[in-house]
């Protein structure tokens, strides 16, 4: 029986989306700028489409090409082999000089094993992880000086239906609909998309809010927000995003907090998810499925701490089914949209000023945290969330998976 795959139609127009839109905060690529693409084996044909488009825009393309055939994961292989020192091995100049060359990153997610790495010590993954911080450091250090960009996109493989009971048919239908390929123009469509998105985020900015309180069966969690913030939604540094969200004070976190949807991450996959917080911290975790990758994961330094407050708007979300993969399941819609947190790093580009001129100690007085971790953990119940703003008043802002500003 032969397999589903997207049309050449459907996979130019993806094509366009991300090198026209995601690219460059919802700009587009300009002539003459170099893209680095990354993708595997599982993705050729989509990897091939946005080649063929960064080319025919003019542009100069770095490719990183990576087997995904489980049987040859490098990946997989790498974690099994590594020494410590091979763990912690990080090539200091090799990625100083790729963040010197390129202008912007293109990143296509297509597992074909989503659980490649469920027999691997976590201490493992998180070890690399934090070997690769100053990466990440001089990433977003570029990126506020509006120097560099990225998106993030989905490839469905066989597998990552499987593994939320879909067939891959019924799996590309929500990427084609949630990244509008059928339309005529989806680029276009997306401007417009992210035109209300962005609309309905400067709303909040204007409210002024200092604290939040989310409550609902599931969860009774207090943040605070940082004195100079504001929320973001629709960069293109996702796509699809429909989300709005910003970076809280850390430190003003208390409450718990759990999670109706699997956390697909490390190469496990995570269910049942509870946090209780205190005065910012992780005090209590556990999970009704691999719990020791969600404990290690916490363990990591900073990552006990919260860097994103986020929400869907059900009535912007094209996305109604699990997908299993963050990127969908953090914009999900249907009944009641979605509410999600990320432990560890925060978006510095929360911060309402110029986050280019903002010291290290800097941020850390304001309470944006940095870890070599971004876990974002969500869920599609209802659930209501209240802001008191910087006079004291009290406004629901969201509830029944709507804003209601």
């Amino acid at each position: 029986m032969k397999t589903y795959t997207p049309s050449k139609k459907i996979l130019e127009k993806y094509a366009d989306v991300l090198v026209n839109f995601g690219l460059n905060d919802g700009k587009g690529m300009k002539k003459g700028e170099v893209v680095r693409l990354v993708g595997n084996e599982a993705c050729k044909s989509l990897y091939a489409a946005i080649y063929r488009e960064i080319v025919r825009k003019g542009g100069h393309v770095i490719e990183d090409f990576r087997i995904s055939d489980p049987k040859y994961s490098t990946a997989k292989t790498f974690f099994e082999e590594a020494s410590k020192s091979q763990l912690q091995h990080f090539n200091e100049k090799y990625h100083k000089d790729m963040l010197d060359i390129i202008n912007h990153a293109v990143f296509i997610i297509s597992d074909e094993d989503p659980e490649l790495l469920k027999n691997i010590d976590p201490a493992k993954i998180m070890m690399k992880n934090e070997a690769s911080k100053p990466y990440m450091k001089w990433f977003f250090e570029k990126e506020s000086r509006g120097e560099i960009s990225r998106t993030v996109a989905l490839y469905g493989t066989e597998a990552s239906a499987k593994a939320v009971g879909l067939s891959i048919k019924e799996y590309w239908d929500q990427i084609i609909k949630a990244c509008y390929l059928r339309d005529n123009n989806p680029v276009t469509k997306w401007k417009q998309t992210i035109k209300e998105i962005r609309k309905k985020a400067k709303q909040l900015d204007n409210l002024k809010i200092q604290k939040l309180h989310i409550r609902g069966e599931d969860v009774d969690l207090h943040i605070t927000l940082p004195k100079k913030v504001k929320w973001r939604g629709g960069t293109g540094a996702n796509v699809p995003s429909f989300e709005i969200f910003t970076s809280p004070d850390w430190r003003g976190t208390n409450g718990w907090i759990n999670f109706n949807q699997p956390l697909y991450r490390y190469g496990n996959v995570i269910n049942g998810i509870k946090l209780e917080f205190k005065d910012g911290l992780v005090i209590k975790s556990s999970a009704t499925k691999n719990e020791k990758v969600l404990k290690e994961m916490i363990a990591t330094k900073n990552a006990n701490k919260l860097g994103e407050f986020s929400l869907t708007d059900a009535r912007f979300s094209r996305i109604t089914k699990p997908m299993g993969e963050t990127l969908y399941d953090e914009n999900i819609g249907g009944k009641y949209g979605n509410t999600h947190i990320a432990l560890g790093m925060a978006y510095r580009d929360c911060y309402d000023g110029d986050p280019s001129k903002v010291s290290e100690k800097g941020w850390e007085k304001m309470g944006y945290n940095f870890s070599s971790v971004h876990t974002d953990m969500v869920s599609t119940t209802d659930r209501r969330v209240t802001a008191t703003l910087t006079d004291g008043t009290e406004k629901v802002i969201y509830e029944k998976g709507q804003f209601t500003i």
